[in-house]
């Protein structure tokens, strides 16, 4: 791929990297748990990863951070090992592990030899299915999410601001709703709640297996069905029947004011689709416009222009979440230099965007910016563990083989044209959140005589 398009640009290329993982293979157990593998034999070890079909948008009305909360109890007891003895074991084989919770997936991995596969997919199984919620256990892991809110967000008056805009953009979609959970609502978590929720989404019909490594297709089929296999399918496994997004017809506006902020910064936020099964074109066109506005440092035309020729801003950059089940945002930053106002912060982002949409797109910026895309997706195949986190995270947004593996050509495709066609789609008189996040106002001293 990344020959293919330096040819494409009249580049010149001495190829230094190693070479690409193998072929992926995917197959279902008989209990529905997807299973996929995607050898790479240069080192003797393995990334495991079980995902499961459920996050924090998934999640009942009123216990916002339940799924992040059963993530932490996953490593309590069950029935064969003792609590916190899974990342002993880990540990103890040369390992490392860990789990991650998002609003569409829940997600443990090890990275561990090869030859010990077997015995994570073992304890794996182990917890899908047996793991003991224990008052005890349960009421000190509430304290220790408790603990991570105050230390991650409430003491940090830029993720309050993001956790405010974020429920602002999002009018009746769960995405509003932080993962870590509203405070309020986590120190009300129970026993009885983490069981509901594991008991209603943890099953292997609701679970991907994906291996990476130095493995083959066959050796994980073996390990799969001799682990995983004799775990029944749930047959009430729920739909993921979610609120969806109303039309946005009103900009609406943030003012977010903490005595801790360092540099006052402008945030513009808006809806934006995501990729699609079968469809994934103006997805990958809205990923290279977010990079040509604000990626790859100060080349960016927003960094370039307010940053370097201006000299009007600290950092400007565009962000774009292209990767989600339901349609997401897409977002414009901008932190104005000592001096300069909020009010023209804000002027300044939509100037650069208004002469954008007019004047078009820099064929030797758009050459660099698609070259830069294409040697990622080359480099990202350097890492086993990057590798079975991306197909985990793509497959658990409903994206197929096919989905994915077209996806580097898919970006290799787009035009200078398609990419102006999503952005006036896009940007051209957009229904957005404007959020300014401030120190408080200084009064001015009075003077005596």
């Amino acid at each position: 791929m990344l020959h293919r398009l330096a040819l494409a640009l009249g580049l010149t290329l001495t190829p230094v990297m190693a070479p690409a993982a193998g072929d992926v293979v995917e197959f279902f157990l008989d209990n529905g748990m997807q299973v996929v593998v995607i050898a790479d034999d240069r080192a003797p070890a393995v990334t495991h990863m079980v995902w499961y079909r459920v996050g924090a948008a998934d999640e009942p009305p009123g216990q916002s951070g339940i799924a992040h909360f059963v993530e932490h109890l996953m490593f309590k007891a069950t029935d064969d090992m003792a609590s916190g003895e899974f990342s002993k074991v880990v540990a103890a084989n040369g390992g490392s592990d860990n789990a991650f919770t998002s609003w569409d997936y829940t997600g443990y991995f090890q990275r561990i030899a090869a030859d010990r596969l077997g015995l994570m997919m073992q304890m794996e199984a182990d917890r899908m299915r047996d793991i003991i919620f224990d008052p005890v256990e349960v009421a000190t892991e509430r304290s220790v999410i408790l603990e991570e809110r105050a230390q991650r967000t409430d003491s940090s008056a830029g993720a309050l601001f993001n956790e405010q805009m974020r429920a602002t953009l999002f009018l009746n979609h769960p995405y509003g709703v932080p993962i870590i959970g509203w405070r309020h609502e986590m120190e009300a978590l129970s026993r009885d709640d983490a069981q509901a929720f594991h008991d209603m989404w943890y099953h292997p019909n609701n679970a991907i297996l994906v291996v990476a490594g130095d493995v083959t297709a066959e050796d994980v089929r073996a390990l799969a069905e001799e682990h995983y296999g004799p775990i029944p399918a749930s047959p009430s496994l729920p739909a993921r029947a979610r609120p969806t997004e109303p039309p946005h017809i009103a900009n609406r506006r943030v003012s977010f004011t903490d005595e801790r902020v360092a540099n006052p910064y402008v945030s513009i936020q808006m809806l934006a689709p995501v990729r699609e099964p079968g469809n994934q074109a103006e997805a990958a066109a809205l990923v290279i416009l977010a990079e040509l506005l604000g990626g790859g440092g100060q080349t960016s035309l927003l960094a370039r222009r307010l940053q370097v020729e201006e000299e009007r801003s600290l950092f400007a950059a565009a962000y774009y979440d292209s990767t989600s089940l339901d349609p997401s945002g897409f977002s414009l930053v901008n932190v104005p230099v000592p001096g300069l106002s909020l009010e023209e912060a804000e002027a300044d982002l939509w100037r650069i965007i208004d002469d954008f949409l007019s004047q078009g797109i820099d064929a030797d910026h758009f050459a660099r910016i698609k070259f830069q895309i294409a040697a990622s997706e080359i480099y990202e195949e350097d890492s086993t563990q990057g590798l079975a986190r991306r197909w985990g995270m793509e497959l658990t947004m409903g994206l197929g083989i096919a989905d994915i593996e077209s996806w580097p050509d898919i970006l290799a495709a787009v035009t200078p044209e398609d990419v102006m066609n999503a952005a006036r789609s896009l940007l051209t008189d957009p229904v957005h959140v404007t959020g300014h996040l401030m120190r408080p106002a200084v009064a001015n001293a009075e003077i005596s005589q």
